[in-house]
């Protein structure tokens, strides 16, 4: 695994590399994870970022390059690391022609990250949880292969927590109140519901609208309390496509109440693993209703999260990934890939 490990505490349980790697470990594969950005950081004595790119790239290329060399994978994860680009692609190559190189991307708009269709255009198995057009964008781009692929989670974590009254809510959203490309889009529902219920007693908001964030622990403590767990993409036109919020929510056990997308319920079918969603009506009548009817609730809430451990959990993601790596597609409950 070759990529930017994060150190940003708030993030720890929501990385999806480390998941991904203990997928593949229980599965029998051998793991090793390398931080191109931290290995950089090592040979360099600058803390400049502009610095270290400019100067030490090159090193830091030697580095990885002769680890890939003596390890000698069978297939290498690539991550979008800053400064990891198609030139260090190449010399692993190079050095190790065997190995398959495939990454993954969980941002919709990659066009919008500098060097991202670039650097996953010239990997061997590009997966991506954006889909739609975004994935034609690196086929465009001139992309071997690139599948849909849903976010991960792990039940060793990612489960329903017994938390104390302070994590408890009737209504919860983590995020963003909007990302830029998404009101460029003309998606509005996350700002007017968030907005709306931001006002309403026993709904809690984090990230947004003036509100703390929250991580760690406590962000999976805070999805455990609550009822409901409001999922809406930053965009909601793009088939399958759904941000990591969709199985966080709903492997920690709270109903999740998401915008409808595209084939969505090839993911969780609607009143019985999630509740969708079409309008900021619909989602308004939907929340009193199920705050009203908890034992309708709980069985969405409950079903859910046995579904999203079963289905979404890093094991069964990694035999996906690793059917493709040895026949070139897979079968999975939301379609067939190739």
């Amino acid at each position: 695994m070759l990529y930017e490990a994060g150190f940003k505490a708030k993030q720890i349980y929501i990385d999806q590399v480390p998941k991904l790697s203990k997928g593949f470990m229980r599965l029998g594969h051998d793991v090793r994870q390398i931080s191109y950005t931290g290995t950089m950081s090592q040979i360099s004595p600058f803390k400049s970022r502009k610095i270290n790119h400019r100067f030490y790239k090159e090193k830091t290329d030697e580095v990885v390059v002769e680890y890939a060399k003596q390890y000698n994978p069978d297939f290498i994860f690539i991550g979008f690391a800053r400064g990891l680009d198609k030139g260090t692609i190449q010399k692993i190559r190079d050095k190790v022609p065997t190995a398959i190189l495939f990454g993954w991307d969980g941002d919709p708009w990659p066009e919008n990250n500098d060097g991202r269709i670039e650097l996953g255009s010239a990997l061997d198995i590009l997966f991506a949880t954006n889909n739609g057009s975004f994935i034609e964008q690196y086929k465009q781009a001139g992309a071997k292969k690139c599948l849909f692929m849903p976010n991960l989670i792990d039940p060793d974590n990612d489960h329903r927590y017994q938390v104390d009254a302070r994590w408890q809510s009737n209504l919860l959203w983590t995020g963003k109140i909007q990302h830029q490309a998404g009101i460029d889009a003309g998606e509005t529902s996350r700002q007017n519901l968030l907005r709306i219920f931001s006002l309403q007693e026993g709904c809690k908001i984090y990230g947004c609208l003036e509100f703390p964030q929250i991580g760690g622990l406590d962000y999976l403590h805070a999805i455990s309390g609550s009822k409901i767990g409001l999922s809406i993409n930053a965009i909601n036109t793009v088939p399958l496509y759904h941000s990591d919020r969709f199985t966080h929510y709903s492997a920690c056990g709270t109903m999740v109440l998401a915008k409808r997308v595209p084939d969505t319920e090839l993911l969780m079918q609607d009143k019985k693993h999630v509740c969708y969603f079409d309008s900021d009506e619909e989602c308004l009548d939907l929340t009193k209703w199920y705050l009203l009817h908890e034992d309708a609730r709980m069985k969405i809430a409950n079903e859910g999260m046995q579904y999203c451990h079963d289905t979404y959990n890093s094991v069964q993601i990694a035999k996906y990934m690793c059917e493709v790596f040895e026949r070139g597609q897979y079968e999975a409950p939301w379609g067939s890939f190739s």
